[in-house]
């Protein structure tokens, strides 16, 4: 078993960060009534906007839902037990993979002028890449939300074809998942459950 103190030294960011993003994060299931600014938001998305994507194809779309309105529009549409954290969190988020993002290749990866015929014409394989992609997008969403100090609660215990028709009517946009965010509350995490170790997961060859 390696140690953790030699672990910890062996990478970039300091301890602390280190705790922040991974270590002490948790999956969030209750939130103070503390709001989260649209400036924190925003400044998540600039950070994460950076990591990388196929062709730089960023396919993640994202609805923000603040409105009591909009709310009552989600919670029927979350699993039983994923409604009251839904109902309390100050902002839940959307994600979606957008399947049209090959419409955006001309700006995002401008150096070469047939990228989106590439996709244009083969549906399935652009719905995969806009799958896997957003997939990594979530990723680093859930990375961002906990350097900005909050704490994310990402679901996908929700009816995923009613959400992306209520939330994307264009019918281009599948729905992911679900994340809470916000300052977590009194007791807003279950013990920490086990990870694989290093030598189960990683072969070198």
């Amino acid at each position: 078993m390696t140690d953790t103190a030699t672990v910890t030294d062996a990478l970039a960011l300091d301890s602390e960060a280190q705790d922040l993003l991974f270590r002490e994060a948790r999956t969030a299931n209750a939130f103070t009534d503390e709001p989260v600014t649209d400036e924190q938001l925003e400044a998540i998305y600039e950070l994460v906007k950076f990591g990388p994507t196929s062709m730089n194809i960023q396919p993640l779309r994202v609805v923000l839902v603040r409105s009591d309105e909009a709310r009552e529009r989600l919670l029927p549409l979350m699993s039983e037990g994923n409604r009251a954290k839904t109902a309390t969190a100050p902002v839940v988020a959307i994600l979606a993979a957008d399947v049209d993002f090959h419409d955006e290749l001309p700006r995002t990866f401008p150096h070469f002028e047939g990228a989106r015929d590439l996709f244009a014409g083969n549906e399935d394989a652009r719905r995969d890449t806009a799958l896997l992609n957003s997939g990594l997008q979530i990723g680093y969403a859930i990375v961002g939300i906990r350097a900005a100090g909050l704490a994310a609660g990402p679901m996908t215990g929700f009816d995923a074809d009613a959400v992306s028709k209520e939330f994307f009517p264009d019918g281009r946009h599948q729905a992911l998942v679900v994340v809470n965010i916000g300052r977590p509350a009194e007791n807003a995490w279950f013990d920490r459950l086990p990870r694989l170790p290093y030598d189960e997961v990683v072969a070198a060859v």
